[in-house]
Order: structure tokens, then C-alpha cells, then sequence
């Protein structure tokens, strides 16, 4: 596997250059939301950077490590004080993905920034947002925002349909500069749920596919999916469709809930320095391929499971994350996304 590149002289300057992105400035508190995972160069790194900018920082340590399998809970908890303390901050940076969590709606709800880090200083360092990018992400979002019909489709058989206009479209490009703001270091990619009960048609995963949640590795045989008024009725395939099967039917509440296997996500990535070969260049690593997976330029990420993270009421635990190459996609029957590359030339930023 490879090694890390980075010299861990310069990451401190890297965390000052992200801290900036995010407007961090003179009398501003950065709450660090830590556990007994996280890496202290990073803590270090965030109490330089911020110094130097003039702001204020320190460190709650939470005793709950999260999960990263099951997205969603919420590693704060009940402790006396502990929400008060998170929102008088004015940029909370958690050291895992609070996707789904209450706490994060809750400060950002009163103002604060949420910026979330998980993933290597590899990756930081490549995926720091570059020029343009924030643009690219604002328009795919607002060209998707005005869709009411999206289909989405591959020579390998995929073809699926479903409307939206339920629930807003999430746009992230990778630093948290604006009040409320909910944002992660690498991100470059939009997300929006479909509207309850409205996909239909068939989803063909193939191998080059990646799964990020929650098996992290690459998908080696052909899965098909048939979706039908928003759930996945069937699975059908090798070893990777047992793997699916298992893990939804495992998060089951009861043998007839379905709640796993519904549509839950659904968007594409538009970062240009985002890497699909990274699982290949360093296997099955979280830290390498958290981010960079639903973020390189191109990928269509489809999930299934949960939509209270835009106000839904499914919170099952029953998460897939799968972002798939060489995808169509088309709004209201206009093309945006053609083989995994992307038709309008307003979604592609340029390479740092």
C-alpha cells in the first residue's frame, strides 16, 4: 500500500489554509468535537492554525467513539452541558461524519459552522477546495433543485426514474465559510432525497463500482436491483448481493420492515482531484476513501436507507453508500451527466 506523502511539517499550514476557506477570523471561538480516535496532529494542527488566525480554540472529548457502520448516532449524547457548550461556538469541527446526528442540526440551527474531517492528510491536502469548484457544485445544485423528473441510467442496465421537490438538495464544497453552514474538508458533490414512494425502475451495480459504507471495497460482480414506489424489492446476484442483502436485513427493526432497503440519497460528485483508483492505490482504508469516493468528478452515488438528514422521518441504521461510474443522468429529459462525464460544462471545475 502507499505510504503517506505528505511531509507532517506542513500540515498544520494546510489546516490554517482550510481554516481560512471557512473565514475562521479575529475573536472567533472553533470548538474541536474529539474521541479517543482522533488523531492528536490534527488537534495540534487546529490549535496552531486557528492561533494564528487570531481566533480562539479548544477541545470537547467525548468518551463514545463513533460508528462509522451505522450512520447517525449521535456521539454527544444527554451530558450535562455539552450542547450549551457546542453552540457558542462559531465553527464546530467534528472529527467524524455527524451526517443524520441531532446535535449538528441543533447548533447550526443557532448559528454555528459545522466542518467535518475524517478523512488522511493525503487526502485533505488534494481535496482542499480548489477555485471554481464551489461554483460548479452551486449550479449543479440549483439546475437539480428546478427538476421535478430525474432519470438516471448505464449500459450495464441501469434505468430509474423518480420525481423531487420533497426535500432540498444538499450542496457541498468542502469548507463551512456561512452561518449555519454544514460542510466537510474534501466534499464536492450535491445529494438530494427523492420524494416518498416515487422511484421505480432498476439498478445495476457493476464491478469498478465502489461501496463506502459499510464494506468499503469495490464491487467485483453484478448486483441488480429492482425498485419499486421507493423500496428495493429484489437483489439479485453473487457474493456482493448476499453482502447487500445481509447488511439491510441485518439493520431490520422487524422481519417486515422495509425501511433499510428504501431509496435514500441520490446525487453526483464534481471534484476534479478526487480519486476513483484511490480503494486501489490503498485498499480498504475509511480514512482513504471516505471522502474522495463520493466526491470524484462524475460518480453518481446511490444509497439506500435514511431521510431525516433533510427532515425525513426514516432514520433506520440500514445505510448503503455506492457511488457508481459511468452513469447518465438526465433533468426533466435534459442530459447533464453522459457515461460519467458531465454534459454541462458549468459542473466541471478545474483541476488544482
Amino acid at each position: 500500500m502507499a505510504g503517506q506523502a505528505i511531509n507532517p511539517a506542513s500540515v498544520p499550514a494546510l489546516f490554517r489554509k482550510q481554516f481560512e476557506l471557512c473565514k475562521v477570523k479575529a475573536g472567533e471561538t472553533v470548538i474541536l468535537l474529539t474521541d479517543f480516535n482522533t488523531r492528536r496532529d490534527y488537534v495540534l494542527a487546529c490549535f496552531a492554525a486557528v492561533e494564528e488566525l487570531g481566533a480562539n480554540a479548544y477541545e470537547i472529548g467525548v468518551s463514545r467513539s463513533p460508528d462509522w457502520l451505522r450512520i447517525g448516532v449521535d456521539v454527544v449524547g444527554e451530558a450535562k452541558g455539552m450542547k450549551d457548550a457546542l453552540v457558542q461556538g462559531d465553527l464546530i469541527v467534528a472529527f467524524h461524519p455527524p451526517n443524520f446526528s441531532n446535535w449538528q442540526k441543533q447548533v447550526r440551527a443557532a448559528g454555528a459552522r459545522v466542518l467535518s474531517i475524517a478523512d488522511s492528510p493525503d487526502v485533505l491536502a488534494r481535496l482542499i477546495s480548489p477555485p471554481g469548484l464551489k461554483s460548479a457544485v452551486l449550479h449543479a445544485a440549483e439546475r437539480w433543485g428546478n427538476t421535478r423528473e430525474i432519470r438516471l441510467l448505464s449500459d450495464a442496465g441501469t434505468d430509474l426514474r423518480w420525481t423531487r421537490g420533497e426535500f432540498k438538495v444538499k450542496a457541498q464544497y468542502g469548507y463551512s465559510e456561512e452561518r449555519g453552514r454544514f460542510d466537510a474538508w474534501g466534499a464536492g458533490h450535491i445529494t438530494n432525497f427523492p420524494d416518498e414512494g416515487s422511484a421505480n425502475g432498476t439498478v445495476v451495480l457493476q464491478p469498478g463500482d465502489l461501496w463506502i459504507l459499510p464494506y468499503i471495497r469495490a464491487i467485483e460482480n453484478t448486483v441488480t436491483l429492482e425498485v419499486k414506489d421507493g423500496f428495493i424489492r429484489s437483489v439479485k446476484g453473487g457474493l456482493d448481493a448476499m453482502a447487500f442483502r445481509h447488511w439491510l436485513d441485518s439493520n431490520k427493526r422487524s422481519e417486515d420492515d422495509l425501511d433499510p432497503y428504501a431509496v435514500s440519497h441520490l446525487g453526483f460528485g464534481l471534484h476534479p482531484n478526487a480519486r476513483w483508483d484511490q480503494i486501489m492505490r490503498h485498499g480498504n482504508n475509511y480514512e482513504e476513501l471516505h471522502i474522495s469516493a463520493r466526491s470524484f468528478a462524475g460518480n453518481f452515488l446511490f444509497s439506500t436507507g435514511p431521510n431525516t438528514d433533510m427532515g425525513g422521518k426514516r432514520d433506520t441504521k440500514g445505510h448503503i453508500d455506492m457511488p457508481m461510474c459511468e452513469c447518465t443522468v438526465l433533468l426533466d429529459g435534459n442530459k447533464v451527466l453522459e457515461k460519467g462525464r458531465f454534459v454541462d460544462s458549468k459542473m466541471i471545475a478545474a483541476a488544482a
